[in-house]
C-alpha cells in the first residue's frame, strides 16, 4: 500500500476534482435563492442498514469548501447503522453546506456500500487466519476512497497501484514466454533500477506453483481459479514458503470453504465493483 503521505495527497486530489466538476463557476441555484450570509444547520440522516463509512471524508470536503463550517460527530466511521440514526450534524453557511452536499452523499453512500460488504466477508472469516483483500477493479479517479471503506469494513488493501507492488498475472507469464522467464525479468529489472518492490505470482495450475518455488524472494503466489482441493494441495505444496492468495470469483458463499484450504488471503474485485450505494441523506435542520 501506498505511504500515507500519497495517499493523503491521493484524498486532496478526489476532492479538489469533484469540487470542480460539481461546482464550476458557481452553485447557481443556492446563489439565486439562499442569501450569502444565511446560516443552517444540516443533518446526515441514514436510511438504510450497514457499516457507516466516509465521516471523515465529509469533515475533509467540508472544511475544504469552508473552514468554518463545523460539524458535530454522533457516529465514526465503522460504527454499525440502522434506519433513523443520524451520523452528524453540520452548520455554518448554508450555501457552503449545499455546495458540498452533493460530494459527501455520493462518496459516503458508495463507501458505506463497500464497507458493508467487506464486514460481511470479514465477519465470515474472523475465526481463520485468512484475510479478505481488495483489487485495483475500481472506480477510475476515486481509488484511495474505495480501498479507505475496504479498511473501514475489516478488510486489507492490496497494491494501490501499478507501481507499489510487481503482480506477474498471467498475460505477463504468457508476453514473457512462461513463470520462470517473467520472475527471471522482473529481479532483474529490480536490481538495474535499484527497486524495493514486493513480488506477487499468479499460478493458473499445479505446474507453474511448482516452477514458482524455484525461485527465492518471491513475496505471495496467487492461486487463480482452483478448486477446493487443488486449492488445498496448492497450500500444502508452497508450505509457508511464501504467502498465499486465492483469487476467482469468491464469493460469500465460497469464501469460508477457501478459508479452511488455509491459504492466507482471499481477493475480491466484488467489493469495490458490485456494491449498491446505502441510502444516506442530508437533511436541513430548524
Amino acid at each position: 500500500m501506498i505511504a500515507q503521505a500519497q495517499f493523503e495527497k491521493e484524498i486532496q486530489l478526489i476532492i479538489e476534482n469533484a469540487i470542480r466538476e460539481d461546482v464550476g463557476e458557481g452553485d447557481h441555484s443556492s446563489l439565486a435563492c439562499i442569501p450569502q450570509d444565511a446560516s443552517g444547520k444540516a443533518k446526515l440522516l441514514v436510511k438504510d442498514t450497514g457499516i457507516l463509512a466516509g465521516v471523515d471524508f465529509a469533515k475533509q470536503v467540508f472544511s475544504y469548501v469552508d473552514p468554518e463550517l463545523k460539524v458535530e460527530t454522533l457516529l465514526e466511521d465503522g460504527s454499525p447503522i440502522q434506519y433513523g440514526d443520524i451520523a452528524f450534524y453540520v452548520s455554518g453557511s448554508s450555501q457552503s453546506i449545499l455546495k458540498a452536499e452533493r460530494l459527501v452523499l455520493n462518496a459516503m453512500q458508495r463507501m458505506s456500500a463497500i464497507a458493508t460488504k467487506t464486514n460481511a466477508f470479514a465477519e465470515l472469516l474472523k475465526n481463520t487466519k485468512t484475510k479478505i483483500l481488495d483489487t485495483r477493479k475500481t472506480t477510475p479517479g476515486i481509488r484511495a476512497l474505495e480501498k479507505w471503506a475496504v479498511k473501514i469494513g475489516g478488510g486489507v488493501n492490496h497494491r494501490f497501484a501499478l507501481y507499489d507492488m510487481i503482480m506477474l498475472k498471467d498475460n505477463h507469464i504468457d508476453f514473457s514466454g512462461g513463470v520462470g522467464a517473467a520472475i527471471e525479468k522482473t529481479q532483474a529489472y529490480l536490481r538495474e533500477n535499484s527497486l524495493d518492490l514486493k513480488i506477487i505470482v499468479e499460478a493458473r495450475n499445479m505446474e507453474e506453483i511448482k516452477e514458482i518455488l524455484k525461485y527465492d524472494g518471491i513475496h505471495r503466489i496467487l492461486i487463480d481459479n482452483f478448486n477446493y482441493e487443488d486449492t488445498r494441495e496448492a497450500v500444502a505444496l508452497i508450505n509457508g514458503k511464501t504467502q498465499t492468495e486465492s483469487s476467482g470469483g469468491i464469493t460469500l458463499e465460497t469464501a469460508a470453504e477457501y478459508a479452511a484450504c488455509g491459504v492466507d488471503y482471499i481477493s475480491s474485485g466484488a467489493l469495490t465493483h458490485s456494491v449498491y450505494n446505502l441510502d444516506l441523506s442530508l437533511k436541513a435542520v430548524d
